[in-house]
């Protein structure tokens, strides 16, 4: 793999876009809240009234949240490690699309595609951890 960056730059750069990902599925909930009237006197209280997609897009967002720490972790234990490689580089990249689908799928209400999504998440975050420690 022929990137126009360094293996070290990727493992940097994919943790600042795995942080934006966490809010690709708030647009969508975003919009939700639009659509249903806004109401900024208990935002929360609106959860209950959103459309199903902007309830799944919620919990895309929060499962968002829970695993990027286990990314940034694992991106930086590499980083710090200096094992930083082409390898870890595709795990990075595989990480990013399968975060990125794992959202569009929830959104859509399709967990025979959301599942493979996560477990591949989870897989690159291991082999990352253990790039590390060899």
């Amino acid at each position: 793999m022929d990137l126009p960056i360094s293996p070290s730059q990727v493992l940097l750069y994919g943790i600042a876009i795995a942080a934006g990902l966490i809010y690709f599925p708030y647009i969508v909930v975003a919009y939700g809240r639009v659509s249903i009237g806004m109401d900024m006197n208990s935002p929360r209280a609106m959860f209950d009234r959103l459309p199903d997609y902007a309830k799944r897009a919620t919990w895309a967002h929060q499962n968002s949240f829970e695993v990027f720490a286990l990314f940034a972790a694992a991106a930086l234990t590499t980083y710090v490690s200096d094992s930083a490689s082409a390898q870890t580089s595709l795990y990075v990249l595989a990480f990013l699309a399968a975060r990125f689908l794992f959202s569009l799928f929830y959104m859509l209400n399709l967990p025979w595609l959301r599942s493979p999504m996560w477990v591949i998440s989870m897989v690159c975050i291991a082999n990352l951890f253990s790039a590390s420690f060899v």
